[in-house]
């Protein structure tokens, strides 16, 4: 392993432990700090420190290391979503959720307790949407597109492309069920049968077994890969949810071996109060 790649992976996790234990706001908190006058300057992602920061990933992100050119396309004309790709800061981006009362209460006591008994810190599956700031490596086929995570567990995921119906309820799952089409140059998956066992966010963001998840894959150009993703779950939320992911394409780099339980940073930080 290159030393530019072990100081990257090193990065990632260090990333992946610290934005677990920092606040995000939900709706109901963003509404209450803009009433008591709180979540300006430093405080949440809103603030200008942060923005800052997010446009100097960006451009980070965006230079020359990022190849430039034209979409590429499989023998079919599909676009082809395959290669492999880092989230950059977007994984952290999901916005302000609109919680339930009881989905909020239960926000809060994660909180409380600094996301100690975050699933993914533990090493279980991350679930959908939530990644984490590790590659991800597409290969894509005519009949099916596989999602391998470098981060997690290596975990991964199955979208079948051949036409075929969401399972015949197979109960519970923790990465779900998915399906996807082509709209035009669109992918679109449809993932249900999720579990509830899994946060949203390494900040306790919580769903149901309703947790409905469309993502809508594109790829503007040969670098940049854009995800719309909405969360739908009338028994968490109040209304549905909208965010985007932007990865970027790093055809020089490779997913390496990464092994949870040997290399968990996130358990000796998670540990309540």
């Amino acid at each position: 392993m290159s030393k530019h790649y072990l100081t990257s992976l090193l990065a990632a996790a260090a990333i992946a432990a610290l934005l677990s234990i920092l606040p995000v706001a939900t709706v109901a908190q963003s509404d209450a700090q803009a009433k008591t006058g709180k979540g300006g300057g430093k405080q949440g992602k809103g603030g200008t420190q942060g923005k800052n920061e997010q446009k100097e990933n960006v451009a980070e992100f965006q230079s020359d290391v990022t190849p430039s050119g034209p979409t590429p396309r499989t023998p079919d004309g599909k676009v082809d979503l395959s290669g492999v790709w880092t989230p950059g800061l977007s994984f952290t981006n999901m916005g302000q959720v609109p919680l339930q009362p009881w989905a909020e209460e239960v926000y809060k006591q994660r909180r409380a307790t600094l996301s100690k008994d975050d699933p993914e810190g533990h090493c279980l599956p991350a679930g959908v949407p939530r990644i984490s700031p590790f590659l991800q490596k597409f290969v894509q086929t005519p009949t099916l597109l596989v999602i391998l995570d470098e981060g997690n567990i290596h975990s991964y995921r199955q979208v079948f492309l051949d036409g075929r119906p969401h399972l015949d309820d197979p109960g519970p799952l923790w990465m779900g069920d998915s399906i996807g089409k082509w709209d035009g140059d669109t992918l679109v998956v449809d993932t249900i049968y999720l579990n509830d066992k899994t946060w949203l966010n390494g900040q306790g963001l919580p769903h149901s077994e309703d947790l409905h998840v469309v993502e809508r894959f594109r790829r503007p150009d040969l670098g940049h890969l854009q995800i719309e993703i909405t969360m739908e779950d009338p028994k968490a939320f109040t209304k549905p949810h909208t965010f985007t992911r932007t990865y970027f394409l790093r055809p020089a780099w490779e997913i390496q071996e990464y092994v949870c339980n040997e290399f968990n940073v996130d358990a000796d930080h998670l540990v309540g109060k």
